[in-house]
Formats: C-alpha cells, sequence, structure tokens
C-alpha cells in the first residue's frame, strides 16, 4: 500500500484527489495539509512515501517545503501537482528535490501512474513540462529572468511579492533578517528592478505570480 500525503490550500482540490485515489487499491491517503509549514509537519509525523504538493500555498509555500522534505525525509517522493506550469518554477522544484512534476490538469491514470512511478525509484514528468524543460535546456536566452535566481533567492522573492517583511521572511525561512536583506539585493539586482513594486510587477509580467483575487491557479 502506497501512503500518500495532500498538499493544498484548497479543501475542494484535496476532496477531490482524495476522493479519486480511494477509488484505487493500492494507494491510501494518509492525510492532508493546507500550507507549506503543515505539510512539513505532516510529512514527519506520518511518514508518507509520496507526498503530491502544491505550488502557491500561504506561507513558506511549495518550493521550500519540497527543499525542506528532501533534506528532512530523502525517501519520500515530492510529486509538484500544479497550475503554476511554466518556467522557473518547474526546474526550481525539481532542483529543489522534486520527483515528478503534473499539471492540475492531469488525467486521474496520469495522477496514479506518476504515484507508483516515483515510488518505483523513477521520475515522472508531464509531457507539457517535459517540452518546457527541453526548450529552456536548448535555449538559454528565451527564457525568464527568474531563471537565474537560485532556490533561495526564489523564495525570497515569492514571499516578499506576497507582502512579507523581512522580519517575517526571516522568522519563516529560519534566516538571519541580514541573510534575508542580503538575498532580496541579489535578486533585485539580478532582476534589475529597484523595489518591491517593480519585482511585483515583473512577476506579475512573466507569470510567477498571479493578480490579487484571482482563482483557480496554485
Amino acid at each position: 500500500m502506497i501512503g500518500v500525503l495532500l498538499v493544498d490550500d484548497h479543501k475542494l482540490v484535496r476532496t477531490g484527489i482524495k476522493l479519486m485515489l480511494d477509488k484505487t487499491a493500492d494507494i491510501r491517503v494518509l492525510g492532508e495539509a493546507s500550507s507549506g509549514e503543515e505539510a512539513v509537519e505532516q510529512a514527519r509525523a506520518l511518514k508518507p512515501q509520496v507526498i503530491l504538493m502544491d505550488v502557491s500555498m500561504p506561507g513558506i509555500g511549495g518550493l521550500e517545503a519540497t527543499r525542506k522534505l528532501a533534506m528532512s525525509l530523502p525517501d519520500a517522493k515530492v510529486i509538484v501537482l500544479s497550475a503554476q506550469t511554466a518556467e522557473p518554477f518547474p526546474m526550481k522544484l525539481m532542483e529543489a528535490g522534486a520527483s515528478g512534476y503534473l499539471t492540475k490538469d492531469s488525467a486521474e491514470d496520469e495522477i496514479v501512474t506518476a504515484i507508483r512511478r516515483v515510488v518505483a525509484g523513477e521520475r515522472y514528468i508531464a509531457a507539457e513540462i517535459a517540452r518546457q524543460l527541453a526548450l529552456q535546456a536548448v535555449n538559454r536566452s528565451a527564457g525568464s529572468p527568474f531563471d537565474q535566481l537560485s532556490q533561495r533567492e526564489m523564495q525570497v522573492m515569492i514571499m516578499a511579492t506576497k507582502g512579507h517583511s523581512v522580519q517575517e521572511i526571516s522568522d519563516k525561512l529560519h534566516l538571519s533578517p541580514k541573510t534575508v536583506s542580503t538575498y532580496r539585493s541579489r535578486l533585485f539586482e539580478k532582476l534589475g528592478v529597484a523595489n518591491d513594486v517593480e519585482l511585483t510587477r515583473l512577476a506579475l509580467r512573466y507569470g510567477v505570480i498571479e493578480e490579487q483575487g484571482s482563482t483557480g491557479a496554485s
């Protein structure tokens, strides 16, 4: 039996996935989480073999949660299941330790197949995501300016665009405020922006974040 942890900040999404997986004889949902912090806590307690991970969630989000789980629970396989399909998310999540990446419009049988394959030690990437990764490798110059950010810079960027202060980011990522400020300065320099407003506008333009109040994509 494959134990799975569902991580998504939308209860309706979690309920739908659970109903689907409950019909599968060899897969059992062990628990649910609605934030990155809760995902890490639940995974450490429940020891699932697979974690279906959303990207855009309150708090540290899916990227940082995946990084933490890859370090603390290396045997657990993270499969990203998100509407965030544009770069730099797929590459950053895979670099953080994810074993798979699916879109939220994936068919039921593809989600089940992905779970079984990562448990068998393989990686599973949806065809659309695989094409993007291949194109990025061939033509780096055509990519997003956010591709050049490190995993940690990317995490700080996401939290900054959500309105978190340096101290709040420091507390959530367990970094000193000085270190967070250094990451902010580096990513501002790399992206050619001067403040959080310009950063947010650039992130919106490249689809890295969504307009406040939009629904569905996460």
